[in-house]
Formats: C-alpha cells, structure tokens, sequence
C-alpha cells in the first residue's frame, strides 16, 4: 500500500513551500532533547535545532514567519539566554519563513547563494511557484563560500557547504562537541524527497552530501533530517544507500534511452513505494524527474 503523509509534514509540500493562510493556530512546536544543550523543534516545515548554552542560543532554520512567537516559547523553555545566531540550511521558505523576524536580534548565518536567492528571489519549476525577494533582517548578514564554524556554547557548530544538492545553497551543521549533525533537507529521513533542480539541485550532490556527512559521524553521532525522525549513523547510511540504488534504477533506464513518461509509466520505483512515505498522490513520478532531469 502506498504511505501518503498528512499532517504537518504534508503541509509543506501542500503549500508549494510558502506560507499557507490557514491553521496556523493549530500547529504545536514540540521539543525533543538530544544531549547535552542540543534539541530539535518540530512543528510545520523544516526541523529547527537549537543550542543552547552559556553563550546564547542558536536556531539551526525558523520555519514560518507566522511560527516565530511559538516557537521563542519552546525555545524559552529550553533556556532563558537570548537568540544570537540562525543558520539557514537553504532558502526554502519552510525554512527561512522566520527569518523577517528573528534577523531583528540575531545574526543570520548562510551559504552565499542562499543570500543571493532570497535577495533576487526564485523561481520553484517543481511547483510552478514564485518566492518574492527577501529584504532587511530577512536576509543573511554573515555568508560563506565553503565552510566556517561558530565557535560558541563550549561546542563548534562546523558550517558544511553540500554543492548542488538539495539546492546550489545546502549546507549541513556538525556540532562536533555535542556529536550532533543536522543535516538540512540533504535528508527527508523515510520520505522520497524533494530535489530542488531548477535551483541546482541534483541527485549527484545529495549522494556527495551524504557521503561527506557519513565519514564525519560515527556510532554515536544522533543525525537531524531536514524532515522526519531525529536518526544516527546507521540511518543515514540506510539513506544514502537508498537514494543510491533509486538513482541506479532510473540511471539505467534513461541510459537505455527510455523518455521520462515511459520511466514513470513502468513505476520501477513501486517496491519503495512500500515503506517509503509521499507527499501526495503522484509524488514519486514526481521524485524519478528530479533524478531523470539531474543524471
């Protein structure tokens, strides 16, 4: 049987990535604790991780804008230090919805293209969807190249560049202290994901992404996804090598000549349908183009 999610995951994909009108009021920021000053907030859209010790706070993403005020109350819960610093994985708006907000009192962190994204705004071809140019405090103020680290909270919170990946922006966050890597939308831990190729997304770079986050962490590492559950090492790994083999699979059909639409009528895919999730009816037609349009 096909597993179709609903909730608040599905709610990203529902609303093509922007912030949708209604519900709001109902959506609860829930907490899990990692280890030592590390957490993950769960609510609509990305998952937020949070470090929190004597120097402040950090917000790895923000959601929504509409989200802010809850979740400054679960990050309260976890600590009375102020906010001092957000890491944006990408642009995607589930991940940067917040940023007009919190950029008033905290130093937002990205990689360089995600400024130049949200400044110049985007085009989504996957929804057919237009993301309006950010301004002000919703723009990073700090950016990198490559990689940079935030030495704050006894810990180093190592900024990881994943070139052309989830998106041309994707970096993943190391707490090398902590043994806690947050890995952004390089991951959509049991879900077929979604590749963003109109914005230099491609299969080649989530696998290069993987393998790079996969020879930092070790059996103790605890692994962040973008969406879904908190993981660890094995789980990544489980990832990678399924995202490897789907790639493998449509790779040899396409190298055999076959158009997108004969790839998707023969649904090569369908024994992953059986234990992977999907974010509507279609979806996975949808995921094999990301991969077809990146080989």
């Amino acid at each position: 049987m096909k597993r179709i999610i609903t909730g608040a995951v599905a709610a990203l994909l529902a609303s093509t990535l922007v912030q949708a009108q209604e519900g709001w009021d109902d959506v609860e920021i829930k907490a899990q604790h990692l280890r030592g000053g590390i957490h993950v907030l769960f609510g609509r859209g990305g998952n937020i991780g949070v470090s929190a010790g004597v120097d402040g706070v950090i917000l790895v993403d923000d959601q929504y804008a509409p989200l802010t005020d809850k979740i400054k109350a679960a990050v309260a819960d976890i600590s009375d230090q102020p906010l001092r610093y957000v890491i944006n994985t990408h642009f995607h708006g589930d991940h940067t919805g917040g940023n007009e907000n919190l950029g008033e009192i905290a130093v937002i962190v990205a990689h360089d293209n995600v400024r130049q994204r949200l400044s110049e705004g985007a085009f989504i071809a996957a929804f057919n969807m237009t993301m309006p140019p950010h301004s002000g405090p919703g723009l990073p103020t700090v950016t990198f190249n490559s990689e940079m680290s935030l030495h704050f909270n006894d810990d180093e919170a190592r900024i990881i560049h994943a070139k052309n990946a989830h998106t041309d922006g994707d970096s993943f966050i190391w707490f090398k202290g902590a043994n806690v890597i947050h890995m952004g939308d390089l991951m959509f831990n049991g879900m077929f994901p979604f590749i963003d190729v109109s914005n230099g997304g491609s299969i080649g770079g989530i696998l290069s992404a993987l393998d790079t986050a996969i020879t930092i962490a070790d059996d103790e590492t605890l692994v962040i996804p973008g969406h879904g559950q908190v993981t660890d090492k094995a789980g990544l790994v489980a990832y990678k090598k399924t995202m490897r083999d789907m790639a493998g699979i449509i790779g040899k059909l396409k190298a055999e000549g076959k158009s997108l639409e004969e790839i998707q009528a023969a649904r090569p895919l369908a024994a992953y349908e059986e234990t992977l999730h999907q974010f509507s009816e279609g979806w996975v037609d949808q995921f094999i183009g990301f991969i077809y349009d990146s080989l």
